[in-house]
């Protein structure tokens, strides 16, 4: 038997190696191995001895971290939209508004590529009766606070058509939401060009001449 509740498995490294740098990493692999069970496997793969199996230690484990089924899709959910959130924040500002938002589109289709696994649970209903609880729902409103921060900004020098910013914020995230659906589904091969071509029409679309 492995330390602290491991169990001898046929991949328990995994587990071995967060066990060496604590609580945080544990948790973060077992986040990332439910994600890809998720997406591969679909909402029976979510059993927490399934999980188990696949890092390598015991359902005591998961039960510690995140007390049931139900809270580790809660969990997902919350790891999902944290690290979207953590995407975002991260595009520095600039001194026209509009580069920000243009970078703040490519952000949001690079943390799809690369939480793709996440991004099902974010976005859609792969697990049957799961509504989001009030902590994950501010969690993800507060990723979505950065792109209406960015519009607001854009609004305030002057540079929006002669429409409501919450709607332009609105639009704008269905129209880099789809396309990053499509890509997802493997429905854009060309999918770089495309999508400069969708900010570029983005860009005709929202932004106004600044004023004066």
């Amino acid at each position: 038997m492995a330390e602290d509740g491991a169990e001898d498995t046929a991949a328990p490294n995994a587990f071995a190696l967060a066990q060496r740098q604590g609580d945080e990493a544990i948790r973060t692999t077992l986040l990332d191995a439910a994600s890809r069970l998720l997406a591969a496997e679909g909402p029976q793969a979510l059993a927490l001895r399934r999980i188990a199996v696949e890092v390598g230690c015991s359902t005591t484990v998961l039960y510690r971290m995140f007390g049931g089924k139900s809270g580790l899709t809660e969990a997902l959910y919350i790891e999902g939209f944290r690290r979207f959130r953590e995407r975002l924040a991260a595009v520095p500002p600039d001194p026209d508004p509009r580069v920000r938002l243009h970078a703040l589109g490519l952000a949001y289709r690079d943390n799809a590529l690369a939480e793709r696994n996440y991004y099902g649970l974010m976005f859609g209903e792969p697990v049957p009766g799961f509504r989001p609880g009030e902590k994950a729902l501010l969690t993800a409103l507060s990723a979505y606070a950065i792109l209406e921060d960015a519009v607001a900004a854009c609004a305030a020098a002057g540079l929006l058509i002669d429409a409501d910013p919450r709607h332009v914020a609105v639009s704008f995230w269905a129209s880099v939401h789809g396309f990053v659906s499509l890509e997802l589904n493997g429905h854009l091969p060309d999918a770089d060009a495309i999508l400069d071509t969708l900010m570029n029409g983005i860009s005709s679309g929202f932004f106004a001449t600044p004023r004066k």
